[in-house]
């Protein structure tokens, strides 16, 4: 507690030999969190300058690309800095701020993996019904709720948080995530309950809605012809690797950050239109409308 500003201030614990190898930790960080801004936003502005590449399809991958660089933007850039301190400490009000900003984005991306799913199933098993469904009005529902719903429905934990009284003042991890709750003198009830509401509602049914909509989607690919199959594996592949990997990670406080830059990988080798352009601008160095 700094008694001067009445701020109070909570130390990282999770950090292993920092002042041994801080160099070693900003470097590694410092090139991963920039081939993430770097990968990422080269496959954004690649979906945004190609004409063929403003379908549904691709604007949801730019939106879940983008919801990748918010992700790793809220924990990298203070990494950065407290590796290189003396004291990896952080204010309680930005450790709240940082705690709602990272699960929500999380939230976010199993949401847009949702729509993503969606999407492919209607496209795949409704073709002809696909340009209805799929209209300007429904695709900007589905680019906006993945967002506004994690919001929404956060901010009452915030509201439930900021009412806990603090007894433990470190955090045994490298930023604020659930850990928090480690640190209240009692075990709230409400938090607890509505934290399980939160996992359902934003995690455990977008997943079997996905896993849900795949399946059916290889059900009537199964009986289709193999160029269905081919179009149905080369664009569900990518989508349910990124779903993998990253409910495989999110258990991993630590590598869960280095799924953005899995996600760009991805759909920069998986997806065909994408890697083409991506080569094309690679090659040539040009990256012009087509």
């Amino acid at each position: 507690m700094d008694e001067n500003f009445n701020v109070t201030y909570l130390t990282f614990g999770g950090y292993v030999e920092v002042e041994k190898y801080k160099y070693a930790y900003f470097v590694v960080i410092f090139i991963t969190y920039i081939l993430i801004i770097c990968s990422n936003s080269t496959i954004i502005c690649l979906i945004c300058i190609h004409p063929n590449l403003h379908e549904p399809m691709y604007i949801f991958i730019a939106a879940l690309l983008v919801n990748s660089v918010l992700y790793s933007t809220v924990v990298y850039p203070k990494l950065l800095i407290d590796v290189l301190s003396e004291k990896q400490v952080i204010s309680y009000s930005a450790c709240l701020f940082q705690y709602f900003m990272f699960y929500v984005l999380v939230a976010s991306e199993f949401l847009f993996l949702a729509a993503m799913a969606y999407d492919r199933y209607v496209s795949i098993c409704k073709p002809l019904q696909y340009p209805t469904i799929m209209r300007k009005t429904t695709v900007t529902v589905l680019l906006v709720l993945p967002w506004l719903i994690p919001v929404c429905e956060f901010l009452l934990t915030g509201i439930l948080i900021v009412k806990e009284r603090l007894c433990k003042f470190t955090l045994p991890s490298i930023f604020c995530n659930n850990s928090v709750h480690r640190l209240y003198c009692v075990k709230s009830r409400a938090i607890t309950i509505y934290g399980i509401v939160l996992l359902i509602n934003l995690t455990l049914c977008p997943v079997v809605f996905i896993l849900f909509t795949y399946s059916r989607i290889f059900i009537i690919t199964y009986r289709s012809s193999p160029e269905v199959r081919k179009k149905a594996a080369q664009t569900c592949l990518p989508h349910l690797l990124v779903l993998i990997n990253f409910s495989l990670l999110i258990t991993y406080n630590v590598l869960v950050l280095y799924h953005p830059l899995f996600n760009s990988i991805i759909y920069g080798l998986k997806m065909t239109e994408i890697y083409r352009h991506l080569k094309n601008l690679l090659v040539t160095g040009k990256a012009s409308a087509e």
